[in-house]
Formats: structure tokens, C-alpha cells, sequence
């Protein structure tokens, strides 16, 4: 059996040499990044609020038996709090007192086990939202900060060392979440995932954009990718929330950790990290791509659309405790539907936009996301979520699929093809949402309430729909118009219009006239 075991080693050891180079191999560990990167993002979306919760509450009642302690002081019993069973133990001090009584105590706003209530410190409960808001806000502006930086040094040293510096930095945060137990090493574990999370997400996508030059296999390529994204989305919060019910906060962070040391392996073994190989043109610069208006609305609507999720994330699971008297396990499961649809309208939207174009399908998401994030606040139990939350994740994995690959297929067009700098826009616009989203939205929810941040958030989107139809047509520029009409160019860039293929053709031959 031991030979037995060299020998599939080996082979798998020479395939995976043979496969170094396989399109599908590499789609596969960006799959793996994005799926891990996601997972970590919400699996702290059902458990912090509570945890934090609990923190606060353990304070109050350590504080407030603190101060009975000192004024019984003088009387014949005093009483013992065990934060670790919410028992309290009353103790005589005298040889004639009753033995030792335990008397079953709970925190404010819970019942001993079996029985579910709404937390009574509903002021306290408001307040979470702003520190549940900054801590979830802190990972996507770190992120922000980092991704100007991470697009230029791919140019320069290529793709696969930042993807694994993005696996170490993750891993870090991953052990880093699993045994904090403070709201400011909490607070840092999530900022140290944004600089991972910044070099997986630009490095991954313009790899996948490097390989996949045509623009229907990209957009395919991507929509595969980005259910890397949807999975961990979808699996987040519901792993998150049973495991904390059941086992404790640890435990889903050492899982996570697990899947990280193997997407690390993989990396070291098909990627060869230790290798610098720079981009053989040099790229436009990140400035000049800013300016590009196409670029922006593209990026816009990449924001706004995932600026609804991130509005959701720190209030609505709050808003559940609050008006459902939500359970630990329910705070999760909420999000299951939005991440189902999303999973299956990345997939669905990622092989058919280029066929019904990219702007309409961005179009019709940006509207339904608005119209199914206003419809969230008028649900009065966890099975009213089901349908708008549903509605939200298909409709983001509507605009994600299609402006991902927009953004490679813009620079093709009217820039230089290297995708470092444009696929860090990208990013920059993703985590511009999730940055701002749980910080406006916690502060709002605090102020004037949960349906009037989802109310907010989804008017904006619906007011930026029309903008995506300018991306029906984007101009290229003379010298894209003569590459794209060479037949003999290994980049065979297609158009992504609705328009007739033929038709297409001739357009481009009329253009070039023009520029004669």
C-alpha cells in the first residue's frame, strides 16, 4: 500500500506539473480565493453582533454585580455570578447559613434554554449598530486604501506572488478571528483581511482576464469565478450561525483556516509564487483609466449594487433581534436566499449576458435590486425575508457578472490589455460599497431606522440604472479599431452589443473609413 501511495502522489505531483499552465486549473484557485475570501467576509455576519452583544451585556452584569457585592459587603451573604453557565451562586458567611444555592440567572433580554425572547436593552442593541457597522466597514476600507497599490505591482511582478501574499495574509486573519475575544483585536483581524482580500480579488481577476482573452470565455470564465464569491456568500452566514449556536465562535474560524492552508498548497504547487514575471507591455495608468467615463459608470454600478448587501449586513440582522425576536441560528439563515440567487444568477447571467448584452442585463439588475431591497423592511417574520432577499442576490449577481467582465473588455477597447490596474477599479468600487454601506447604514439605522436605510439604498439604485445604457456602445480608439478588425491578432476581443454579429463588422469597417 505505501508504494501504492508514492506512486498516486507522483502522478498527481506530474500531473499538476503538466497542468501548470491549464486555463482551467488556474480558473479553479481563483474559485478557491474568492470562495475563501467570502466565506470569511460573512461568517462574522451572523456571529459578531451577537458576540459583541454578549460582551457588552457580561460587562453590565460583572459591573452591576461589582456594585451589589460592595453594598452587601457588610450583610450575611453575597452572591457570585459564573459568566460560564449564567448562574449566580449565593454563599453565607456564617457556619449556621444554608448550604451553597444555586439560582439559575440570565443576562438582560434571554431566558434559560429552550425558551426565545426579544433583548430587553433595546438602547444597547441600537448602539451595536454603529460598532457592528465600523467593524464590518473596517475590512472593505483597508481594502480600498491597499488596491491603488496591488494593480500597478502586478504589472511589475505579475500576478502570482500577490495571490499568495493575499493566501498568508488571510490565514493570518482567519487565526487571528478564531481566538480574539475583544471587540479591538476583533477590529483588526477584520482590517488585516482587507490587505488579503485586495491582493486575491485584483490579483485573481486580471490573471483570469490575462488567460481568457476572448470576451465570451472571459465572461463566462468570470461568472465561474465569481461563484467562487457567490459560494462563500451563500455558505457564509448560515455556517456561521449554527456553528456559533452549536459549537462556538472557534470553531468555523479554524475550518476556514483549513481551507486556506489548502488553497495555499495548491498556489505553491501550480503557481510557483517565488517566480516575478512582470507584464510584457507596460499598462495604462490607474489615473488615466479614472478618467475614463465608461470606466466609472461601470464601477458605479458595481458599488451601488453591492452597497445594498453591505447596508443589510451590520442592521438587518439587528432589526430581526429587534422586531422578530430573532434566534442566533435564524440571524444567519436570513441571508440564504440572496446568496442562493446569487450563486445561481452569476452562473445563469455569466454565460448569457454577451448574448443579451451586458448593459441591459446590468440595467435590469440595478432596478430589481432597488425593488427588492425596499420590499426587505416590510417583512414581519424570517419566511417574509425569503422573497426580497432572493430578488437582492439575484439582482447583484445580475450586475456583478456583467460589469466584471466590462471592465477587461472597456481597456481592450480603449486601452493597453493589462488588467491590474482596471480589475483594482473594480475592487475599489466593490469595497467603496461595502465600506461605506455598514457605516452610513449603521448610523442611519441608529437615527431614523431600518427602513429607511433600505428605502435610501434602493431609490440610488434605481436612479443609476439608466446610466448603464451608455455601456451599449462604448467607443474604441483608432488604433483598438485596427486590432480588433485584424483577424490574425491572438486577441480576439469580441463585442458584447446585441446587435448582429455581421452588423458589427460593418460598423468597424465604417469607423475605420472615418478615421482615414
Amino acid at each position: 500500500m505505501g508504494k501504492l501511495d508514492a506512486l498516486w502522489q507522483l502522478s498527481l505531483l506530474r500531473w499538476l506539473r503538466e497542468e501548470r499552465q491549464s486555463r482551467k486549473l488556474i480558473l479553479f484557485i481563483v474559485f478557491v480565493a474568492l470562495l475563501l475570501d467570502n466565506m470569511l467576509l460573512t461568517v462574522v455576519v451572523p456571529i459578531i453582533p451577537s458576540y459583541l452583544y454578549s460582551l457588552d451585556q457580561s460587562k453590565v452584569l460583572v459591573l452591576k454585580n461589582s456594585t451589589e457585592s460592595q453594598e452587601a459587603s457588610s450583610g450575611a451573604f453575597q452572591t457570585i455570578v459564573s459568566l460560564y453557565d449564567h448562574t449566580v451562586k449565593t454563599v453565607g458567611s456564617n457556619a449556621t447559613s444554608r448550604p451553597t444555592e444555586l439560582v439559575p440567572a440570565r443576562l438582560p433580554g434571554t431566558e434559560l434554554p429552550g425558551n426565545a425572547t426579544c433583548p430587553e436593552s433595546t438602547s444597547m442593541l441600537t448602539n451595536e449598530n454603529v460598532k457592528v457597522g465600523m467593524m464590518f466597514a473596517s475590512k472593505a476600507t483597508v481594502q480600498l486604501i491597499t488596491n491603488p497599490f496591488i494593480g500597478p505591482l502586478t504589472n511589475r511582478v505579475g500576478y502570482q506572488l500577490p495571490i499568495f501574499a493575499g493566501f498568508c495574509i488571510m490565514f493570518a486573519s482567519t487565526i487571528l478571528f478564531a481566538f480574539s475575544s475583544s471587540y479591538a483585536l476583533l477590529f483588526v483581524a477584520r482590517s488585516l483581511q482587507g490587505v488579503g482580500s485586495s491582493c486575491s480579488s485584483v490579483a485573481g481577476m486580471g490573471m483570469l482576464a490575462s488567460v481568457y482573452t476572448d470576451d465570451e470565455e472571459r465572461g463566462h470564465a468570470i461568472g465561474i469565478a465569481l461563484g467562487g464569491l457567490a459560494l462563500g456568500v451563500l455558505v457564509g452566514p448560515p455556517f456561521g450561525s449554527v456553528m456559533y449556536e452549536y459549537v462556538g465562535k472557534t470553531a468555523p474560524f479554524l475550518i476556514l483556516a483549513f481551507l486556506a492552508l489548502f488553497d495555499g498548497a495548491l498556489q505553491l504547487l501550480v503557481l510557483q509564487p517565488t517566480k516575478v514575471e512582470p507584464e510584457s507591455q507596460k499598462g495604462t495608468s490607474l489615473l488615466t483609466l479614472l478618467k475614463d467615463p465608461y470606466i466609472l459608470i461601470a464601477a458605479g454600478a458595481i458599488c451601488f449594487g453591492n452597497m445594498a448587501i453591505a447596508m443589510m449586513e451590520p442592521t438587518l440582522p439587528i432589526w430581526m433581534m429587534e422586531t422578530m425576536c430573532a434566534e442566533k441560528w435564524q440571524l444567519g439563515v436570513a441571508f440564504l436566499p440572496a446568496s442562493l440567487s446569487y450563486l445561481i444568477g452569476t452562473y445563469i447571467i455569466g454565460k448569457l449576458a454577451h448574448r443579451i448584452g451586458r448593459w441591459l442585463c446590468a440595467l435590469v439588475g440595478m432596478t430589481l435590486v432597488g425593488i427588492s431591497v425596499i420590499c426587505v423592511p416590510f417583512a414581519t417574520s424570517i419566511y417574509g425575508l425569503i422573497l426580497p432577499n432572493f430578488g437582492v442576490g439575484f439582482a447583484i449577481g445580475m450586475v456583478d457578472s456583467s460589469m466584471m467582465p466590462i471592465m477587461g473588455y472597456l481597456v481592450d477597447l480603449r486601452h493597453v490589455s493589462v488588467y491590474g490596474s482596471v480589475y483594482a477599479i473594480a475592487d475599489v468600487a466593490f469595497c467603496m460599497g461595502f465600506a461605506f454601506g455598514p457605516s452610513i447604514g449603521g448610523s442611519i439605522a441608529e437615527n431614523i431606522g431600518f427602513p429607511w436605510v433600505m428605502a435610501i439604498i434602493g431609490i440610488m439604485d434605481i436612479l443609476f440604472a439608466p446610466l448603464c445604457i451608455f455601456l451599449r456602445n462604448p467607443p474604441a480608439q483608432e488604433e483598438k479599431v485596427a486590432i480588433l478588425m485584424d483577424s490574425n491578432c491572438s486577441m480576439k476581443t469580441r463585442s458584447y452589443s446585441t446587435q448582429d454579429p455581421l452588423y458589427q463588422r460593418d460598423s468597424l469597417d465604417q469607423d475605420a473609413e472615418g478615421f482615414d
